[in-house]
């Protein structure tokens, strides 16, 4: 299952969205996660998908690569599922006992599911298509006008950065631990869930202490490397904004605004 976590993963190809400017694909990525907080009908979410799709296309990386890091989110999107299935109130469509299925349950059951779905797909497509170290730079020039506000931007952004490159680290880590584990004779799988739960503390314990060292390995490291923060640092490879940046952006756009107004156009006339 740890070896199915590809957020935070750098998949290396020379593709289009390689190329981009970090700052299209972040601004991009949060735009696209608002356009789906925005979808209404199930026909933006089609055009989403498809939206989506044409740039897994261009990206070049494996589609079962992308989609094996969904396993690890199909437990939070099974229990999305079911919640939304039996507590929402509406047309009942089937009745157990005690609990009943609406149709309105069916309907925002399935809209949270593929929003979830897609949310997952458009974060990992940027992570595997962008670099730690210009994802770093993208978020640090992107929130560079919150230091007017006293906001320590180049520390977030680092922070933020290291925290998505430890991900695939530690989900590493934890592989190798769990192997050593079983080998001694540990069981993950048989029992009940109170036994399950209780065979993860010879787990947690040594992820938790080599987290820790790996973190006081790195503040060492910067330490030595005299890192004092944002302040006067230049930059080996600046950002700078291209033709292809500025077609990107227009595309976006245009993507964002036929979301918006299918937002408005009345329910009646939309599936």
């Amino acid at each position: 299952m740890f070896k199915s976590i590809t957020l935070g993963q750098y998949y290396p190809s020379d593709s289009i969205l390689h190329k981009l400017d970090p700052r299209v694909k972040v601004i991009a990525t949060f735009g696209y996660i608002i356009s789906l907080f925005l979808i209404n009908n199930f026909t933006g979410y089609i055009i989403a998908g498809a939206f989506l799709a044409v740039c897994v296309g261009l990206s070049k990386v494996p589609l079962r690569f992308i989609l094996n890091g969904m396993k690890g989110i199909l437990f939070l999107l099974l229990i999305t599922v079911i919640f939304n299935l039996f507590l929402t109130p509406g047309t009942p469509v089937f009745r157990f006992w005690k609990l009943q299925i609406t149709m309105e349950g069916i309907v925002f059951a399935s809209k949270m599911a593929i929003r979830l779905i897609f949310l997952i797909i458009c974060s990992t497509l940027m992570t595997l298509t962008t670099t730690p170290n210009q994802l770093t730079d993208a978020l640090e020039s992107i929130g560079r006008p919150l230091t007017v506000l006293h906001v320590p931007v180049h520390e977030v952004a680092m922070m933020m950065s290291i925290a998505l490159r430890f991900i695939p680290i530690l989900a590493e880590e934890t592989d190798k631990i769990e192997k050593a584990q079983m080998a001694r004779g540990a069981d993950f799988e048989s029992g009940g869930l109170i036994q399950k739960i209780k065979a993860m503390v010879p787990l947690l314990v040594p992820l938790f202490i080599s987290a820790f060292r790996r973190a006081n390995d790195l503040a060492m490291a910067m330490e030595a490397r005299c890192y004092r923060g944002g302040d006067g640092r230049t930059k080996m490879k600046p950002l700078v904004y291209e033709k292809r940046d500025a077609a990107a952006y227009t595309i976006f756009l245009a993507f964002l605004a036929v979301i918006i107004v299918l937002r408005f156009v009345p329910a009646g006339r939309m599936i």
